[in-house]
């Protein structure tokens, strides 16, 4: 599905793929929409493990946890030589306006992702790390949409130009560092440095 497309990738090729005789897919599955449902849970899971891995990283700000959750899907994307780009976005195009099956289950798949990134998000806006102009449900919507548009682009180019271009512009404008955030991490950095040279010197006191 992934290299064919839903509607070219038939149940035949499946079979095919996977060694295994037609008659057992029948046995499993109601119909190629059923089928589709089961891949995209288990792209979605394989995925949140990759969210949870960037997103959780307590050595990071919010704001570089976002950064690092695009680098860690780049270097992905980079692996398959752009070609292949997101299940998720591959069936919204391919599948959703045929299919209410997948449709539903899609609209329910991008609920949950986004709410993983407005957790991180509005994280940031609480450290003063982002603006709070916008609320952090729609700055997650936004950066899931955007994203997903610039993995179509790659795929259409074969390059990471759309997604280094869509990176380099958003942590400019829309999650750009607040000047008064990088001031306060400066200052607990000089704080630490004064703390640390002070006890140095009470040693060689």
């Amino acid at each position: 599905m992934f290299r064919c497309g839903y509607h070219a990738a038939s149940v035949r090729d499946i079979c095919a793929a996977a060694g295994a005789p037609q008659g057992s897919f029948t046995n499993h599955f109601r119909s190629k929409e059923a089928f589709a449902v089961e891949v995209l849970d288990q792209y979605f899971e394989y995925l949140k493990g990759l969210v949870r891995d960037a997103l959780n990283d307590e050595s990071l700000t919010p704001r570089q946890r976002l950064k690092r959750y695009l680098e860690i899907i780049t270097d992905k994307l980079e692996r398959d030589r752009w070609m292949i780009g997101c299940l998720i976005g591959d069936f919204s195009l391919q599948a959703s306006s045929h299919s209410k099956l997948l449709r539903k289950r899609l609209d329910a798949i991008f609920q949950e992702w986004r709410a993983l990134f407005a957790g991180c998000i509005a994280a940031a806006q609480s450290a003063g790390e982002i603006e709070s102009q916008f609320e952090a449900t729609d700055l997650a919507e936004f950066l899931l949409a955007s994203w997903e548009g610039a993995i179509l682009r790659m795929k259409v180019e074969r390059s990471p130009a759309a997604l280094e271009r869509f990176k380099a512009i958003v942590f400019e404008t829309v999650f750009k560092k607040q000047r008064r955030f990088a001031a306060t991490k400066r200052q607990r950095r000089s704080s630490k440095l004064s703390t640390a040279e002070s006890k140095r010197h009470r040693k060689s006191s």
